[in-house]
């Protein structure tokens, strides 16, 4: 087991680095641009001259760091093979055996919202846990899923994207994915606002969401914690959903956290409860006290989780 790891998180704009010592203490972290300009091409290079620089300027000698982990917003698979990374601009990318190989480094990468998960099992809101369930509620819905404290990416690399799991068998509107019903459409900032929509159109009581020009998942959110009784409404419905296929996740996976991240998260814990009070009425009996909290290391679940890849067993 080495002292120093580094955890790398790619986005579409930024990449987020960090350098840790193998315990888990974050030493430094830092960004540099994502270069997705000539499909995406020097990303990777990019990653690989940060890390050197870091070594180079600490004076870290290799043989006392165990590797580096990257996280991408695409699927991965157990290899570190990416098919395909929309927002990157790439096509296949053998990313592990790339990086490996331009750092001279053991390097692991995998799907950033399965390692946000590890991040938050690792240190996070979940820290201790061995078996989690974690989703994401943003512009879109993530998730990961973290059983027996190692990533499940499934064949395809597709493990733990519970936002197309199918919940309603007779929706007619498509999701972005191109199926119909996906937990997605209901439970992510732009579901929140459809289901406030299709809420707000089919009753006629008074509510402060109808003088909102630009409707928002914020708007809706704030709305339900004063009470409103239409936003309550649309969140039960949300709550319904979401406590619904958590718990379907629970029949599976049987873990011991559920963690709830993402900008929607910020509502808090009556967010949380109305999800819990759905979960607890679907979830089969052994996994009804299954605790759901929110996400607690933020931005940074990333490079935590990233680190946590490639940290060698003592």
């Amino acid at each position: 087991m080495g002292l120093y790891c580094f955890g790398i998180d790619v986005g579409g704009t930024s990449v987020k680095c960090g350098l840790f010592l193998t315990d888990g203490t974050l030493i430094e972290k830092w960004e540099i641009p994502t270069r997705t300009e000539n499909n995406g091409s020097e990303i990777l290079p990019d990653v690989a001259k940060t890390i050197q620089a870091k070594i180079d300027e600490r004076g870290i000698e290799k043989d006392k760091v165990d590797g580096v982990g990257i996280g991408i917003p695409g699927p991965v698979n157990e290899h570190g093979e990416v098919p395909c990374a929309v927002n990157l601009y790439w096509g296949f990318k053998a990313v592990s055996r790339e990086l490996s190989e331009l750092t001279g480094l053991a390097a692991q990468a995998g799907n950033d919202a399965n390692v946000a998960a590890l991040g938050e099992a690792w240190k996070g809101a979940a820290a201790g846990a061995k078996n989690v369930v974690m989703v994401t509620l943003g512009t879109g819905v993530g998730g990961g899923i973290i059983v027996d404290g190692k990533i499940v990416s499934g064949h395809h690399g597709a493990g733990g994207e519970v936002g197309h799991a199918n919940i309603n068998h007779n929706e007619t509107e498509s999701c972005n994915c191109g199926n119909k019903g996906c937990l997605e459409q209901v439970a992510s900032a732009t579901g929140i606002v459809r289901v406030a929509k299709q809420e707000l159109a089919a009753s006629s009581d008074e509510s402060v969401l109808r003088n909102n020009s630009k409707l928002s998942a914020k708007a809706v959110l704030d709305a339900f914690k004063d009470g409103d009784a239409a936003a309550v409404r649309i969140m039960n419905k949300v709550g319904e959903e979401l406590g619904g296929a958590l718990a379907i996740f629970a029949a599976v996976i049987d873990p011991e956290t559920i963690v709830v991240g993402g900008g929607v998260s910020k509502a808090g814990q009556p967010l949380i409860d109305c999800i819990q009070k759905y979960y607890r009425e679907y979830a089969f009996s052994l996994c009804k006290d299954t605790p759901i909290v929110v996400a607690s290391l933020g931005n940074d679940a990333g490079i935590y989780g990233a680190a946590r890849m490639v940290i060698k067993e003592a």
